[in-house]
């Protein structure tokens, strides 16, 4: 079984699909490997414009795959350090990718599953999907960047009563908390997210990137640092064919055409 279905759109957008339903998209040592190969992949394309993940069937992903932590007496510490390190690293390579990343959470995001939606840069989640962090109820300290990312995301409050708790939030709740962008309908879910991803992907690609580097980690320090990247990279901007392909579909009225700069 092909563990990670791979689309790669005529817009620019590529839509990856977790694709072990049977196990809720788990998250095995297979689709890890095709994970990292096709995150390389991704990097170094320049024609993406935009990437998608979801999952195949009616949940968005499960976790990590468990199964091996029976054989947890054969294991030090250090060993199981290492292995979860590259674990996490291979899963939230999403974040490092250039290009606008977007989160379709068609259904129940567990443990390092949500963290992955939340790596994302935008997160839409079907309004009846279940968002948990169980760590600790399976007597695991949180892990994938959870006490990270979900501070991050939706605060501290929120973060303390997922992980300390374990509760679980629906998609609807979950966009009014900030956890997620927007929560839609389940049978429009996808539709809606395609769209956007579409309208994302349409955009200046000089641009984005650089505005998503500005935004990394929850946008600038101060007013000042903010100001000294931007006067920096708008005129990287204005230097580029990007520019004066959308000055020029502005004045012609017309929809911009950029290429893959």
């Amino acid at each position: 079984m092909n563990e990670l279905v791979v689309d790669r759109r005529d817009d620019g957008v590529v839509l990856l699909t977790l694709n072990r339903p049977d196990r809720r998209n788990a998250m095995t040592d297979g689709m890890t490997e095709q994970w990292r190969q096709t995150m390389a992949a991704l990097h170094e394309d320049r024609g993406v414009r935009c990437v998608v993940v979801t999952g195949a069937g009616s949940a968005f992903c499960s976790g990590g795959d468990l199964s091996w932590l029976a054989e947890r007496g054969a294991e030090g510490v250090p060993g199981l350090r290492d292995r979860m390190l590259a674990f996490y690293r291979t899963w939230l390579a999403v974040a490092d990718l250039e290009v606008p990343t977007i989160a379709a959470v068609n259904g129940a995001a567990v443990g390092a599953g949500l963290c992955l939606a939340l790596a994302c840069d935008l997160v839409y989640a079907a309004e009846e999907a279940k968002l948990l962090a169980p760590f600790t109820s399976l007597g695991l300290h949180p892990g994938m960047a959870a006490t990270y990312l979900l501070p991050r995301v939706a605060g501290v409050g929120v973060a303390r009563e997922m992980l300390l708790t374990g509760r679980t939030m629906l998609g609807a709740e979950a966009a009014t908390a900030g956890l997620v962008t927007r929560a839609f309908p389940r049978e429009s879910l996808m539709t809606e997210v395609l769209e956007i991803a579409s309208r994302t992907a349409a955009n200046a690609p000089i641009a984005t990137r650089l505005t998503k580097v500005a935004l990394a980690g929850g946008g600038h320090a101060d007013l000042d640092a903010a100001l000294r990247w931007e006067s920096l990279a708008q005129p990287v901007t204005m230097t580029s064919p990007d520019m004066i392909e959308g000055l020029s579909a502005q004045r012609e009225r017309r929809v911009p055409r950029f290429g893959n700069s």
